[in-house]
This record gives structure tokens, sequence and C-alpha cells, in this order.
């Protein structure tokens, strides 16, 4: 077995490079969506009457997001969560992509992070396909992203046993990795169009 903080040490095609690539690409994009949904609520704060630019109808508009007390969680707006934590994202993959090994503590604190992020995403995909019947293009971007992003620190964590499992479960994880990447998004999509696809379809 590789040493826990070694990604590249383990067997599958998940070397270093690759899961550092994926970290920087796929925070650079989070990171991008939640500059973009910072700024717009900003210009929002200082003028109410402002349309967003992210807004293209009635349904597909990021404007009611903003709005509701569920873009404010934590007493301040969701995007800036997003600005902060995908930086260290994107910081951990160029880190990997010079060779250093993190220790394992550093990569099972950026899951957990991760986890919490996911758990918010699914609760904001709730308050819009249920509450708010409306979606926020930049924020379907930004939870487009999350789901890989999860799954691949799962993956890499698994192969190097910092997530200790069977080895008939590891061998699934890792030899089928894509396969459960595909079905975590054909459950969203299944999701978003049993939930909201008569207004979706409406909406253009």
């Amino acid at each position: 077995m590789s040493a826990p903080d070694a990604p590249a040490a383990g067997p599958g095609p998940l070397t270093a490079r690759t899961y550092g690539t994926l970290l920087v690409v796929l925070g650079a994009i989070g990171f991008g969506g939640a500059m973009w949904l910072a700024i717009e609520k900003i210009l929002k704060l200082q003028d109410p009457d402002r349309v967003t630019s992210c807004s293209i109808n009635v349904f597909l508009d990021c404007g009611v997001a903003m709005g509701s007390w569920q873009g404010s969680l934590l007493g301040f707006p969701n995007p800036f969560l997003g600005v902060a934590a995908f930086p260290v994202v994107i910081t951990t993959g160029v880190v990997l992509l010079t060779g250093a090994r993190l220790p394992r503590w550093y990569h099972l604190s950026l899951l957990a992070g991760t986890v919490l992020g996911q758990c918010l995403v699914f609760f904001l995909m709730w308050t819009s396909f249920y509450a708010l019947v409306a979606l926020c293009p930049v924020c379907l971007v930004v939870w487009t992203i999350m789901w890989p992003l999860l799954w691949y620190q799962v993956v890499r964590a698994v192969r190097d046993g910092d997530l200790r499992v069977g080895a008939t479960v590891r061998d699934a994880v890792v030899s089928h990795h894509w396969v459960f990447l595909v079905i975590g998004y054909v459950v969203a999509v299944a999701w978003l169009l049993l939930a909201v696809g008569p207004a979706l379809v409406g909406s253009f």
C-alpha cells in the first residue's frame, strides 16, 4: 500500500499530475463563478433596481436566489464562501503539481470541507427546485464542478488508504471511478427535470 500522503503512488489513472490539474481547473471554475456572483451581489446592494447580468428570464434568474434568505445562510452572501474556499483548492492543486507531498490530515481536511460544500449545494438545489422554482445559471456552473471535485478527492483518498475501506470497495471505486461520476450527474439531471422540467421548458 502506498503512503497515505502520496496520491501518485497508488494504482490507477489518477496520477499526481492529473489530480493536481483537476483541483486547479475545477477550483478556478468555481472561483470564477463565486466571484461573478459576489460582484453581482455587491452591485445589487448598491442599486436594488439593477437586473443581474446572469438573469436570462423569469425562470433563469440569479437575482431570485440572491434576494432570498437562503442566499445568505451565514449572515453574508453565499458566494463569499466560494471566493474564500476555492483558492484553497487551486493552491492545493498547484502544490501537488510541483511534486510536493501533502500529509493525510490535510487531504482529509480538504475532503471534509468539500463535503460541507456539497451539502450546501444539495440544500441550494432543493431550495431552487421547490421553494424558489427558479435557477441561477452561474450557480448551476458551480454546482456542476462540485461533484467531480468531491468525487475525485474520495477516489484518491480510497486509493491511497486515507479512507480505509475493504478491498472490494476500493477496487470498485478506483477502477470504475468514471461510472460513479456519470451516475452522479444522471441523478442530478433527473432530479432537475422531475422537479422543474415543465417550468424550464416553458421559460424558453
